[in-house]
């Protein structure tokens, strides 16, 4: 009986913990927005922690396929949330779009002539671009997709420098390592004295950044935190960092 008791409450122990904890993976460019709406959330919540974790969408994706213990998923496309969605990983009810954000061109802040549009990139001059990889970078997909709108996919294609998500490609380009970058608008704007927008890049679908709750998670505060990134406070916070709304 004894023993009962004392594994009964172990359990009831180790739950009380976990309702207090919370893993959030979430897009790279999300990385300074979603330090402070932690940090505010935790101050609402005391004895809440919530562990952040960023990288390239997809790679985020691939990490919850293989196990991780991840209590909300915010990404920043919709495919990669309607992969989460057809795995079963998220429950389509619960999937909210909360940020929209723009992508652009960066060039090196000293740049003599940075080029004023995308069909500029294909020119001798435009020797190294930095772009998140495609397959797993929302920034890269929504670049490929422009250029291969403007037919300049194969021209501008041998000139990229793949990154592993949107924040080393600003880093190429802050670095002067490249002499363009695909970013979005809120990364552009943390490097104000490194990078400059050359030019917002055109594109048929907007960018939006879709959060869900786990299916599996087993956290108290998945929902919850989920409902404070929508709700009004989050939202001016977002709106510092240059995300709009959807």
């Amino acid at each position: 009986m004894t023993k009962l008791l004392t594994g009964l409450l172990l359990a009831l122990a180790a739950l009380g913990a976990r309702a207090g904890e919370i893993t959030v993976s979430a897009a790279a460019s999300l990385t300074n927005a979603f330090k402070e709406l932690a940090r505010v959330y935790e101050t609402g919540h005391p004895g809440t922690h919530v562990q952040l974790n960023f990288g390239a969408s997809g790679a985020l994706l691939q990490q919850i396929v293989k196990g991780a213990p991840v209590d909300v998923f915010a990404s920043a496309d919709q495919e990669t949330m309607n992969n989460a969605v057809q795995q079963k990983l998220v429950r389509a009810a619960e999937r909210r779009d909360f940020a929209r954000n723009r992508l652009v061109v960066v060039v090196p802040a000293d740049a003599k002539a940075p080029p004023p549009s995308l069909a500029a990139l294909a020119q001798p001059q435009v020797k190294r671009i930095a772009m998140g990889l495609p397959a797993s970078v929302p920034a890269g997909r929504y670049a490929r997709r422009a250029l291969n709108d403007a037919g300049l996919w194969q021209a501008v294609a041998p000139k990229i420098i793949g990154t592993q998500n949107v924040r080393q490609a600003l880093d190429y380009v802050a670095r002067g390592e490249v002499d363009a970058g695909f970013v979005y608008a809120t990364d552009a704007a943390l490097m104000p004295q490194d990078v400059r927008t050359a030019f917002e890049v055109p594109l048929h679908e907007p960018v939006t950044y879709p959060i869900a709750p786990l299916a599996a998670s087993a956290s108290t505060e998945a929902r919850a935190f989920v409902a404070y990134v929508l709700s009004a406070p989050a939202q001016a916070i977002l709106a510092r960092y240059g995300f709009a709304q959807p």
